[in-house]
């Protein structure tokens, strides 16, 4: 039975998710686009440092963040001026710290369906006089719609299952900072496995479900051409 911190905790972490989401899918989709067709010199810095948060540990990069976010960070200040006050310990600490840890997860996705697409789409348009941004909402949209929903998919649940980045930077407040992974670490700590087994338990289905539905559509997509 789920109490109600534990309620709490799962609505939270749905909000920061959802929130999170749409803001990579928001920034990630240009992001994306430009590290495809870019013949920048450092385009290989550039898809290092997005994929960063695949590999540096989640602490590490709690930290630097944490550091950044303080008052006396650059970040920090610049919020503070800006009358937003300072990031951690907020939700709009964890929506933030969410977005850049999750966002290899969106950009990648993207990167390798925009990829897919070829050159020879983006011609026929431009031959039919199409400029650029009708281009990418007619022809490069539709031709990636798996690519978005693998994106919106893994930028989700990954941000669902985050615990060292929001615990080193949203902390563990009740009702404000505390989220589902957060939670879980408490039941352990505390030695109440049977609550910590709910939500585990929870999560752990969840996932399987949504790389369940995930696998099962691009599975469909790959016996099925486009039209």
């Amino acid at each position: 039975m789920l109490s109600a911190a534990d309620i709490d905790a799962l609505w939270l972490t749905l909000k920061v998710a959802s929130l999170a989401t749409f803001i990579l899918l928001l920034l990630g989709t240009p992001l994306a686009w430009w590290l495809v067709r870019t013949r920048f010199r450092w385009k290989s810095v550039c898809n290092a440092l997005v994929a960063l948060p695949l590999v540096l540990p989640p602490s590490v990069l709690g930290f630097y963040l944490l550091v950044l976010m303080s008052p006396n960070g650059v970040v920090g200040q610049l919020t503070t001026k800006l009358g937003i006050g300072t990031l951690p310990f907020t939700f709009a600490g964890l929506v933030v710290s969410s977005v850049l840890y999750s966002l290899p997860f969106v950009v990648q996705p993207l990167q390798t369906a925009f990829t897919a697409i070829g050159d020879a789409p983006l011609e026929a348009a431009a031959t039919l006089r199409a400029n650029p941004l009708d281009t990418f909402f007619t022809v490069v949209m539709p031709l990636s719609r798996f690519g978005f929903l693998t994106a919106a998919i893994l930028g989700f649940t990954h941000t669902v299952g985050e615990f060292g980045v929001v615990l080193m930077v949203g902390g563990n407040i009740p009702e404000r900072t505390r989220v589902v992974s957060v939670q879980i670490y408490n039941h352990v700590e505390a030695m109440e496995y049977s609550q910590a087994h709910g939500l585990a338990g929870g999560l752990l289905v969840f996932s399987f479900l949504v790389l369940l539905l995930l696998y099962s559509t691009l599975k469909t997509n790959s016996v099925a051409p486009l039209k």
